[in-house]
């Protein structure tokens, strides 16, 4: 795998001894600091933070993460993924924050990467301050019930959760999360009175629905694959520009009327603070974990889009995501 750093330019000049001394210098393909800047690896596990419980979207990310790793050998140490759901991601950012400067954590991130600082501004979280590794995919929604109910198309749905109003329970990931953003947009959008509940992960959320404890989710289609598959739930409509190949025979919001699209995004994350050639090291190799054909074929499967983006790119994306979702959630009312 490539590594962090480079020569530069170099200012020849001085006394014949100094360009001797430079000239053997360069014959050993770099300067001592550039080197050493090189060189930089991981020397103990690394912690993959996880701002969502066990068992959703970002969850199956970080492990297929950690096993493309392993499988391709792109570190020297290994990755431990660890969850941290509570408060909507408050803990895994509030962890990140105190770990400023680690070169031994980096976090999976969720759009909570942006609510959640908007919503709690006493956590004193601002996510420009955080290390810009990789953007590995958009995720994206689709509107689900049990296969059981009578519900076939986004009309009965609508007629169903309107004569049930209040009553009616859709299971989210968190409060004031992207599952809480579509179902008050829903509930805008078409006169429902859905309660939302809010649970620890999308594995969590998706379970809810097979147990017949919920009346619809939201969950991406990597959390439902397992039980779409075995013909327990049944999407009705997605939250994208064109139909997903993976359920060619489900319209978009857009078909039905409603100019309803919405993405949630899949990046890695430093600690602020971390050291430019520590960052190098994990934007290389999120780089290669997102060329490789395991992720490749993990992308096509799930319905990911989106290309890699790493450094400015991938700040300037937040900003200008934070910028969006902070517009959602003074709609909702969550913040002025």
């Amino acid at each position: 795998m490539a590594k962090a750093g480079s020569l530069g330019s170099l200012v020849m000049g001085g006394s014949l001894v100094m360009g001797i001394c430079l000239a053997a210098i360069l014959a050993l393909g770099a300067l001592p600091g550039d080197a050493e800047a090189q060189s930089w690896e991981p020397r103990k596990p690394v912690e993959l933070v996880i701002m969502a419980g066990k068992g959703g979207g970002a969850d199956k990310m970080a492990r297929r993460f950690k096993r493309i790793i392993e499988d391709e050998e792109l570190s020297p140490v290994p990755f431990v993924p660890i969850n941290k759901p509570e408060g909507s991601g408050a803990e895994a950012l509030s962890y990140m924050a105190k770990n400023r400067g680690n070169p031994h954590v980096v976090m999976v991130t969720l759009n909570s990467f942006y609510t959640t600082p908007l919503r709690r501004p006493e956590l004193k979280i601002d996510i420009n301050a955080f290390t810009p590794i990789g953007r590995m995919a958009e995720d994206t929604f689709v509107l689900w019930v049990h296969s059981d109910s009578k519900i076939q198309s986004l009309d009965e749905f609508i007629a169903a959760a309107k004569a049930k109003g209040d009553k009616w329970v859709m299971a989210g990931t968190g409060k004031s999360s992207e599952d809480n953003l579509l179902t008050d947009t829903l509930n805008a959008a078409y006169g429902l009175q859905m309660k939302y509940v809010p649970f620890k992960g999308g594995g969590r959320v998706a379970k809810e629905l097979v147990e017949k404890r919920a009346d619809s989710t939201v969950n991406n289609p990597a959390e439902q694959e397992d039980y779409f598959l075995e013909g327990l739930t049944r999407p009705l409509a997605v939250f994208t520009p064109e139909r997903l190949d993976m359920f060619d025979g489900v319209p978009t919001f857009k078909e039905k009327g409603r100019e309803m699209v919405y993405f949630m995004q899949r990046s890695i994350v430093g600690p602020p603070g971390m050291s430019n050639e520590a960052a190098a090291f994990y934007q290389d190799l999120f780089r290669e974990v997102y060329e490789s054909k395991d992720w490749q074929d993990y992308m096509n499967q799930a319905s990911l889009r989106g290309h890699f983006l790493t450094g400015k790119e991938l700040k300037s994306y937040w900003l200008q995501e934070r910028d969006i979702h902070r517009s959602l959630l003074a709609k909702m009312g969550e913040i002025n």
